[in-house]
């Protein structure tokens, strides 16, 4: 039976369009992160961006009066450096199509990267990345024509900011699926393993968790796929069209966390 939202104990939060837009935080955003600690629940921010550093992140949100540890962040680069890790050998040579901190983060995990062209690339590992040359997607383009390994960090067409939409990994890797052909194996939203994880840390069961986000595609898919209800916000990308389009239903629509942080209140 489905747990109203006053029950839920888990909430997984996505981020740009959800709880902030580019540098502007939602005025509801903060009383409903208070209400859930209050209350004796817990969030989880999960962001298939993977331009940045936890680090990042958490002086991201700290810059907008939100104060966030590391531990309470998971990230399609965190998933990403367990698929790899779980499929390849520490030795395997890897190159990386992405931001500078994506390239850290990785080679922090034990990754051995490159960003220059190699005989003995076997993997071509891309993010989201706010650093895009022509340089990268020509080398994307050799190494797709070898027939390397080719896993990408997450399907977003776009990221939102203030002023539109800017183009976000899936967006390039259609730009190299016309180029050659090939399609990235994705990690994160909307595969279930970053919410999976995150139920296995934290002892509770699907039904104690909500799945928050603006992305039909990603963020409400990765909760039905993981058995998760969810909530799509009004407040970024998605739109009820979006929702009646698709086949991964959303279980609620409203227009942003304030109505969230509502439902969460009642009773």
């Amino acid at each position: 039976m489905q747990k109203p939202i006053s029950q839920k104990k888990l909430f997984f939060l996505d981020m740009d369009g959800t709880i902030y837009l580019d540098k502007t935080v939602f005025p509801d955003t903060i009383p409903f992160l208070t209400a859930v600690k209050e209350r004796g629940a817990h969030y989880l921010y999960l962001t298939n961006n993977s331009s940045r550093s936890v680090k990042a992140y958490v002086e991201k949100l700290a810059a907008m009066g939100i104060a966030a540890t590391e531990d309470e962040f998971l990230t399609s680069t965190d998933a990403t450096i367990v698929y790899l890790k779980a499929h390849y050998p520490e030795d395997t040579k890897m190159y990386v199509f992405g931001t500078t901190s994506f390239r850290d983060q990785l080679n922090s995990a034990g990754i051995r990267t490159v960003t220059e062209l190699a005989d003995d690339v076997k993997v071509l590992v891309m993010g989201f990345d706010t650093e895009l040359t022509f340089g990268k997607l020509e080398d994307a383009c050799i190494l797709l024509g070898r027939g390397v390994d080719y896993i990408a960090t997450n399907p977003d067409y776009v990221c939102p900011t203030w002023y539109g939409s800017v183009p976000d990994c899936g967006s390039i890797a259609g730009i190299l699926k016309t180029a050659t052909g090939r399609e990235p194996r994705f990690i994160g939203k909307p595969n279930p393993e970053m919410l999976l994880l995150a139920l296995e840390k934290t002892g509770l069961a699907a039904e104690d968790a909500l799945m928050i986000g603006d992305r039909v595609y990603t963020d409400i898919a990765s909760g039905v796929n993981a058995g998760v209800d969810t909530v799509l916000v009004l407040s970024g990308e998605g739109t009820v069209e979006d929702a009646e389009a698709s086949e991964k239903k959303p279980t609620y629509i409203m227009d942003g966390i304030g109505d969230v942080m509502r439902e969460f209140l009642k009773n």
